[in-house]
């Protein structure tokens, strides 16, 4: 079996490379290629990748390469985690928003557009060219703002399963905090990507006892904590939010938090550097601990148990992941893209039925789909007009004034990477 890893130069991937070794009785690679124009980084990369391999006996080779073409030849999934533009443009993401008062994000709000923008066409173009290799090839997308990303790909006919590791980081912290075992814990996970709350937490599986009330009153202030919003908020709602619903319940502390600075994107970075210079050491065969700040927590989980579910035979598992609609929520389209819980098996995703909605997160759901519906169609057609509509429809936008700002701004820092502006 053989996964390609596009973006494989990534400072995540050894983490995923330890899921890999560790987990190769789940998903037996004979082959991993890593994919990444940086020849540097990919070097760096790929040969802490192949020290983890040796050190912890996986059989399978780690290839790397620049070339797409031949890097996804005959892989029977193509992983994506790409970043158009990397950390230089996730830095002006996080900051002109905040010149029109609005909170600079990388995935949510106009910087969330901007990365649609500059990441669909690229993401198209690399499937197109997986289908060409081989058309049976699954596309697990981890590329964010990756509701939109999938939908661009299922749109265009693509095998593809969008992943987000939200839902198996809440997973875990519930285990921990309910002193059993994460398998046990099973999320009644619903919403879009990085819109999304835990609605239930049942115990053995989708038919188990709901322990969220009791989570709630016994671990309520952690609870609160971990997703950096007030208890009462939580307890108002009786779900849990993901921790990114905190730009619209606390748009405005977030704005003037982020204005203090540092951003993100330079944290980010001063850590990519940090871990680049550590990956060149030969005697290095683990991944480092400091990896564990740069995000992506249990992503190397995830992408594992998502693509055994999908390539290997031998029965279904179930996994919250970003997949076509099909009337699992009756008030949006069939062809939006959702993150639900589901049956993963050979043929796809299959959402589980899901309670209705409480109009609290029905109507933020219904208002951002749109959004995302127009953000595609932007990031497929180009045009200053479509930008423009997509950002008055975003939540967070919303007035005609600021809309316009933004949408000068998004373009004047975007040049390069749209062919049409």
């Amino acid at each position: 079996m053989k996964l390609a890893v596009v973006g494989g130069g990534s400072t995540y991937t050894p983490e995923l490379v330890d899921g890999f070794a560790q987990l190769r009785e789940i998903l037996p690679l004979d082959e991993l290629a890593l994919i990444d124009p940086a020849a540097d980084r990919l070097a760096r990369v790929g040969g802490l990748a192949r020290r983890i391999f040796a050190r912890q006996g996986h059989p399978g080779t780690v290839t790397t390469t620049d070339d797409l073409d031949a890097g996804v030849d005959g892989a029977d999934a193509v992983l994506l985690q790409l970043r158009v533009g990397g950390q230089a443009a996730r830095e002006q993401d996080e900051t002109w928003p905040l010149e029109c008062g609005c909170v600079g994000q990388e995935t949510t709000g106009a910087g969330g557009l901007a990365k649609a923008l500059r990441t669909v066409p690229v993401v198209l173009d690399i499937a197109d060219r997986v289908r060409r290799s081989n058309p049976d090839t699954w596309i697990i997308d981890f590329t964010n703002p990756v509701g939109i990303v999938t939908r661009a790909l299922l749109g265009a006919g693509h095998k593809a399963v969008g992943l987000c590791n939200v839902a198996i980081g809440f997973q875990r912290t519930f285990a921990r905090l309910l002193e059993t075992a994460p398998s046990q814990v099973h999320l009644e996970h619903v919403g879009l990507n990085h819109l999304t709350w835990e609605l239930g937490v049942r115990l053995g599986g989708p038919d188990g006892t709901d322990v969220l009330p009791r989570l709630l009153a016994e671990h309520g202030a952690a609870v609160a904590e971990d997703v950096r919003l007030p208890r009462a908020l939580v307890e108002h709602l009786g779900a849990v939010p993901s921790y990114y619903l905190r730009y619209y319940y606390a748009h405005d502390e977030v704005v003037r938090s982020q204005r203090e600075g540092p951003t993100r994107a330079a944290e980010v970075a001063a850590l990519e550097r940090e871990l680049l210079e550590m990956y060149a050491d030969p005697a290095l065969d683990t991944k480092p601990a400091l990896l564990a700040r740069r995000g992506g927590a249990y992503y190397s989980e995830a992408a594992v148990d998502l693509a055994a579910s999908l390539l290997c035979a031998g029965g279904s598992t179930y996994q919250a992941v970003n997949t076509l609609n099909r009337g699992t929520l009756p008030f949006l389209p069939d062809d939006a893209v959702i993150e639900t819980q589901a049956r993963i098996d050979r043929e796809g995703a299959h959402p589980l039925p899901v309670p209705a909605l409480d109009p609290r997160f029905a109507g933020l759901v219904s208002h951002t789909a749109a959004y995302e519906e127009l953000a595609l169609r932007a990031a497929l057609h180009g045009g200053r007009d479509r930008v423009l509509a997509a950002l008055l429809a975003h939540p967070l936008v919303g007035q005609f004034d600021r809309a316009e700002q933004l949408t000068d701004q998004l373009l004047a820092h975007n040049k390069e990477h749209l062919a049409w502006a």
